[in-house]
């Protein structure tokens, strides 16, 4: 993949999502996503933002967050986008979502993730902070395989 087409360091503030995920779906767009494709995708980052601020930061506004969007190669629409913070590092392993069998309310933004997403990888950053790479291939509707669930077949 190349350079980012866009890298931004944004802060903890949750008033910022709103104006991120615009700033997605319009570049998503542009890379010739369809709509539904291009607002999941939108979701997702929506989702990984807003963990890095609650978990990552324990809502505590002013603290960096840098979000670069690469255009991904081949002939179908392909993005990867890289969140990266400077909260406290977690075990890569302890990252998951609730147990979907409790119902209740929040606890989802991982699944969403997972499910939105072909590809998704967390990292540390070294002493401080975490990076999660999320990378998209092609149009589909959300309840349709995902490239992962067609592989597996």
């Amino acid at each position: 993949m190349s350079k980012p087409l866009i890298r931004l360091e944004l802060t903890s503030d949750p008033r910022i999502l709103s104006g991120v995920r615009e700033l997605v779906v319009a570049i998503a767009l542009r890379l010739d996503f369809d709509k539904t494709s291009a607002d999941q995708i939108a979701l997702a980052v929506d989702e990984a933002i807003a963990n890095v601020i609650c978990h990552g930061y324990a809502r505590e506004p002013g603290n960096p967050i840098w979000i670069s969007i690469q255009e991904g190669p081949g002939d179908e629409p392909a993005i990867k986008i890289v969140i990266e913070d400077e909260a406290t590092p977690v075990e890569c392993e302890n990252i998951k979502g609730r147990d979907l069998d409790k119902v209740r309310p929040g606890g989802l933004g991982v699944h969403i993730i997972n499910e939105i997403m072909d590809d998704v990888v967390y990292e540390q950053r070294g002493d401080v902070g975490m990076r999660l790479t999320m990378t998209r291939a092609g149009n589909r509707a959300l309840n349709s395989p995902t490239a992962k669930q067609k592989d597996a077949q």
